[in-house]
């Protein structure tokens, strides 16, 4: 899964390399933030300037690899990107007024990724920045950043398992998804009017709440029980989920309101039940 960087409000797809300790950034997303493209096509203007830079003789090009990040339909596909002092040469062939501002975001971005790893409340900081930043309740976000780290367990889990496969992973979330909530994972986003939006980033309160217990149970059981097959860890998830659902059931019959609804972020104070409520 890709990491998303803010530069003066535009979206930057990245990758941490845990190895050489550097970012992997998406060199389309840099070359569409410095050039301002407005190409429906996001990936028009580095093809443009990859095919010139190779006519020039450019090495620069051969330092690009290829990485699966989540494109704007919501789906995984290959992707240029570069290292940081690869993308800090390129930069130098966009003609910008933006690309001394961004030579030392980039640096910022480097210096506070390794400060995360040193201290890890400082990565929390950054994303509860992040969420207030977009308007989001104080409790809303506490709530999204405990998820957040929820499912980071969950998935550390089923790498235990040697699930490794991204699509894999979309199986088993559909899994505990539709046992706890009734939906599909398609269903869910169909109901709150997304397309590529995060469906967490869209849920109450009250939904993170639940989709949090069916994922911690879910570890929890896996962790003990050490499934074998990716059949086991597909049960496992089930089992995880429908623990969830019987909380879910409860809540409901005692406050008289459903848990799961088409409620979206267009409206973030909605997605804090304690602020729906007092209205």
């Amino acid at each position: 899964m890709s990491n998303i960087k803010i530069f003066e409000g535009k979206e930057i797809r990245a990758e941490w390399d845990n190895e050489k300790e550097d970012w992997l950034f998406s060199v389309a997303d840099v070359c569409n933030v410095l050039s301002e493209s407005q190409s429906k096509d996001k990936s028009s203007y580095w093809r443009n300037l990859k095919a010139r830079l190779k006519k020039e003789g450019s090495q620069v090009v051969s330092n690009c690899y290829e990485l699966k990040l989540i494109a704007s339909d919501g789906k995984p596909y290959k992707t240029d990107v570069m290292y940081t002092k690869d993308i800090l040469r390129v930069i130098q062939s966009i003609p910008s007024p933006k690309a001394e501002p961004f030579k030392l975001w980039l640096a910022q971005v480097g210096s506070d990724r390794l400060d995360e790893i040193a201290d890890p409340e400082k990565a929390m900081q950054r994303g509860a920045d992040f969420y207030r930043m977009k308007g989001y309740s104080p409790e809303w976000i506490t709530q999204r950043l405990l998820s957040i780290k929820i499912r980071k367990e969950l998935t550390d889990e089923w790498k235990e398992r040697a699930i490794e496969k991204e699509s894999d992973y979309a199986i088993l979330t559909n899994e505990l998804t539709k046992a706890w909530s009734g939906l599909s994972i398609k269903e869910y986003k169909n109901l709150k009017n997304l397309k590529k939006e995060s469906l967490r980033d869209n849920m109450t309160d009250i939904e993170l709440t639940l989709n949090q217990l069916a994922e911690l149970t879910t570890k929890q059981i896996s962790s003990q029980e050490k499934p074998t097959t990716f059949a086991d860890s597909k049960k496992v998830a089930r089992r995880g989920g429908k623990v969830a659902n019987t909380a879910k059931k409860e809540y409901e019959k005692a406050t008289g309101t459903k848990v799961v609804s088409g409620i979206n972020a267009t409206n973030k104070n909605l997605l804090d039940t304690k602020i729906k409520n007092n209205k």
